[in-house]
């Protein structure tokens, strides 16, 4: 469920916070729902304790989870207008790299209304 790629650029701990949100917004993980304990996601992904624990510190600052002393952490009540903002983010952050692969904004604007038409279509079904 939490899986890394050690081989990425990206921070494990960056990794690990984008992967909570993710499961989030999939529905995998729902409010209350406990998260590992620092200590075992950290031996399951073979990763220091530190790194679990930065990347569960940001989760808690930014109000995606929160911890109970002695409980351990828990998805917190998911706020619409971060998710929206996470997730905006996220395709500011590939507008980006296609565009700096030489991606055009029309080709981008295509592909966009080619999402809208097949999101509007499965919803007619």
């Amino acid at each position: 469920m939490f899986d890394i790629d050690l081989m990425s650029r990206t921070p494990i701990y960056e990794q690990l916070y984008k992967k909570v949100v993710e499961l989030i917004l999939k529905g995998v993980l729902c409010e209350q729902d406990k998260l590992p304990s620092v200590r075992s996601l950290a031996t399951d992904l073979s990763v220091n304790p530190n790194t679990v624990a930065k990347a569960y510190n940001l989760l808690e600052r930014d109000g995606i989870i929160y911890s109970l002393a002695g409980r351990g952490s828990f998805v917190a009540k998911p706020d619409k207008l971060l998710t929206q903002e996470h997730i905006l983010k996220n395709f500011d952050n590939a507008v980006a790299e296609a565009v700096d692969m030489g991606i055009t904004a029309q080709t981008l604007k295509e592909r966009i209304d080619d999402v809208e038409k097949q999101r509007s279509k499965e919803a007619e079904v």
